[in-house]
């Protein structure tokens, strides 16, 4: 017995097959047969598609929001810091300043 291995296809594949089937111009039957794909498979990817296909513009372009770590009391409070390690450190290594 020969076993047959499982075909695996792009996500490419997979939106070419989709959108055809959301077009409606064929029946999943013939997309599934022009494309090599079983027709229960066609529908499944349709029916991802249009669930996925909400969120597709959801990000809408704009002002990014701002990163915490970059505010401006924190980085004043790191300068202050690294400032008075820099103070220590010339003190104990006896640098005049």
């Amino acid at each position: 017995m020969s076993e047959r291995k499982r075909k695996s296809f792009t996500s490419q594949h997979k939106t070419k097959v989709a959108l055809e089937a959301i077009r409606g111009v064929k029946t999943l039957n013939e997309i599934a047969q022009e494309f090599g794909v079983h027709p229960t498979q066609v529908g499944e990817w349709k029916r991802e598609l249009l669930a996925q296909a909400p969120g597709i513009f959801e990000n809408k372009r704009g002002p990014k929001p701002e990163d915490p770590s970059a505010s401006p009391e924190r980085l004043y409070s790191e300068i202050g810091r690294l400032k008075m390690e820099l103070d220590w450190l010339k003190k104990k290594s006896g640098i005049d300043h």
